[in-house]
């Protein structure tokens, strides 16, 4: 019997720093461009529509005046600059979504079959050196830059699928929602990614920012492997008491024979689908201010580079401090066991979805007022940290077995909203980039918000679904 090493604190409270630090590496490489792109193209029109925009008659007048300086001039000193219109930079930078839709649903089987570990570790390594040549490769041409981004989505589809197949494996049941918690570290990688990238372009240029975002990632994959395992029997430092009582809690649910997930079952099951409506629209709203809230706040509140980097973050800053209030509120829920897993879900959507739309449709009400608008994104955001405790964890709760399989299918679906919310905001805005253009926008977000919550409402579930029926004993 190989000897353990002996270790000093719980490995599930190293396995919930890398699940942080896994997503917040990702999110780093994902939301990048949000921010790098104001100062990667040419400003051409944009201080007119500034000049002429409804906000200069709500008192913003000088701040914009001050923008559009900044952008007219101070820009130049970013580094080169490209001519890409609305249109184009929606491709861009929903060209990400393009690749990650297409592994999110094999990423889930990938990490069932080669193992998490692996899975998450490969391709972080990889995404991170494709970050790094960033600025090389946006030199080449427009689509070079667009075939790069849908390459960083293809790698990062299979991190959260893989990492619900990590929980699965190693965290009892009245410990998910913490864990699921920590699938927000990518929430935290957006709150300091964007500002710490604002003072990199001001100070060293664009290209410095994504050297930036490509050796971080990249040297975080040595503590990834290093301190992982796909099963607590596999890891070289745990306690045995600890490995005991871990297996002990997933063992009724979780099997290590490798099966093939049910489709079968699975596509004609009520509550899955109600998930996957329920993961859209969760989606959507997120990527709605994480694709395009840097260039909300930017060209239409009249905030500069570095602001509009802050700014942009402070929504989801609420968004990870709520997610894990929330997530210890459903673990305390669990562990009283007076509520139905169900009606714990339910009832939750109120908080994750139904609250962020009202939200979303009070930011149309509130005109050029800065401090309203950027309050509401806050309170969007801040809201669906309720997520731990709705869709993030509620492929945990349908099927253990197969929870990575589940997530990366309702992840494929999801993400979709990552490229189609970018793509209309820029067809809305391609003519005029005003406040009416915007609103339209918002209220289509806030109407997506509040439908996928009701489906879940009807027909969602939080029970061990049949279909998760464990392979027989005695194979491996």
């Amino acid at each position: 019997m190989e000897e353990r090493r002996k270790c000093y604190i719980p490995m599930r409270v190293v396995l919930a720093i890398n699940v942080f630090t896994a997503t917040l590496m990702s999110y780093m490489m994902r939301v990048n461009l949000s921010i790098i792109i104001i100062a990667m193209v040419k400003p051409t029109g944009l201080s007119k529509r500034i000049s002429d925009s409804e906000c200069i008659d709500a008192g913003n007048s000088s701040a914009n005046t001050a923008n559009v300086s900044l952008l007219d001039v101070g820009l130049f000193l970013y580094g080169e600059r490209y001519a890409w219109d609305q249109t184009s930079q929606g491709y861009i930078l929903g060209g990400y979504f393009y690749g990650y839709v297409l592994t999110s649903f094999p990423g889930g089987i990938i990490a069932e079959y080669i193992g998490p570990y692996q899975t998450v570790g490969v391709t972080t390594l990889i995404s991170a050196a494709l970050t790094a040549c960033t600025p090389f490769i946006a030199s080449l041409h427009f689509s070079v830059i667009l075939v790069n981004r849908m390459l960083l989505g293809a790698l990062a589809g299979v991190v959260f699928p893989a990492l619900q197949c990590l929980i699965a494996r190693w965290v009892p049941p009245v410990e998910k929602g913490i864990f699921i918690g920590c699938l927000l570290g990518g929430t935290f990688g957006t709150v300091i990614t964007w500002p710490l990238l604002s003072e990199v372009i001001m100070r060293m240029g664009w290209t410095w920012a994504f050297y930036v975002s490509g050796l971080l990632p990249g040297l975080w994959c040595i503590f990834w492997y290093l301190t992982v395992s796909n099963y607590p029997d596999q890891h070289r430092c745990i306690d045995e008491r600890e490995k005991n009582y871990i297996q002990e809690a997933v063992s009724s649910n979780i099997a290590k024979k490798k099966a093939i997930p049910p489709y079968k079952a699975m596509f004609m099951s009520f509550p899955f689908w109600a998930l996957v409506f329920l993961q859209f629209g969760n989606l959507w709203g997120l990527y709605l201010l994480l694709t395009i809230g840097p260039k909300f706040i930017s060209e239409i509140l009249g905030f500069d580079i570095r602001k509009s980097g802050f700014l942009s973050a402070l929504p989801h800053l609420t968004r990870l401090v709520s997610g894990f209030i929330f997530g210890a509120i459903g673990d305390y829920i669990r562990k009283r066991g007076k509520l139905s897993v169900t009606f714990v879900r339910k009832f939750f959507v109120l908080f994750s979805h139904m609250l962020p739309s009202v939200f979303l449709f009070l930011i149309t009400m509130v005109g050029c007022n800065r401090m309203w608008a950027v309050a509401f994104m806050s309170l969007a955001l801040g809201f669906n940290g309720a997520a731990t405790i709705t869709n993030l964890q509620n492929a945990q709760d349908l099927a253990p077995n197969f929870a990575g399989t589940i997530y990366g299918i309702i992840n494929m679906t999801g993400n979709m909203a990552g490229f189609l919310a970018p793509l209309i905001a820029g067809y809305v805005t391609q003519e005029n980039n005003g406040l009416s253009e915007w609103h339209i926008v918002f209220w289509l977000g806030a109407s997506i918000y509040m439908g996928c919550a009701i489906i879940f409402s009807f027909f969602g579930s939080g029970d061990v679904q049949p279909w998760n029926k464990k392979p027989d004993a005695g194979e491996t």
